[in-house]
């Protein structure tokens, strides 16, 4: 399995992995927060969610986190969902996370993940960059990828 880098525009990191599954099985994974910990390859979620146990439109859910050795916990808003293909949220920080699935095959689905933060201010945005988020996040988003393709493998 290979992580590739996508190209998405400005101040988007975005990486891309083939992933044997259906792509209803992979919305399953991500469209239940519950389950993002399982899926998180940078080490900052924790296990414990509080939200339902399939994101819609709209829907909040809570995450405890941590980075920098701090614990904290974040409440998330799903700004869109397409049944099957896409999932995505606002972070409390303005950015968005984006999970896109599009399926190749009934068993394979190309899956890319998103860190989009041309929502934020360029004050913000210079400071996520500053902070180094943007690497940071590149690195999680690839373990992550790296983790569902594995995940699906073995199943």
């Amino acid at each position: 399995m290979t992580v590739e880098q996508v190209e998405q525009g400005p101040r988007r990191v975005a990486r891309t992995v083939e992933v044997p599954a259906s792509a209803d099985d992979v919305f399953a994974l991500v469209a239940d927060p519950h389950r993002h910990g399982e899926l998180d390859g940078s080490g900052t979620v924790r296990g414990t969610v509080s939200g339902p146990q399939r994101l819609s439109q709209g829907a909040q859910f809570s995450v405890a986190m941590k980075q920098f050795g701090v614990p904290y916990r974040i409440t998330s808003t799903v700004t869109r969902i397409e049944e099957g293909r896409l999932v995505e949220w606002r972070h409390p920080a303005g950015h968005r996370w984006r999970w896109e699935l599009t399926a190749l095959t009934p068993t394979s689905t190309r899956v890319t993940e998103t860190f989009d933060y041309s929502t934020v201010s360029a004050v913000q945005g210079k400071v996520f960059e500053l902070l180094g988020f943007p690497r940071q996040n590149a690195a999680g988003i690839e373990a992550t990828l790296r983790q569902l393709a594995s995940r699906f493998a073995r199943a």
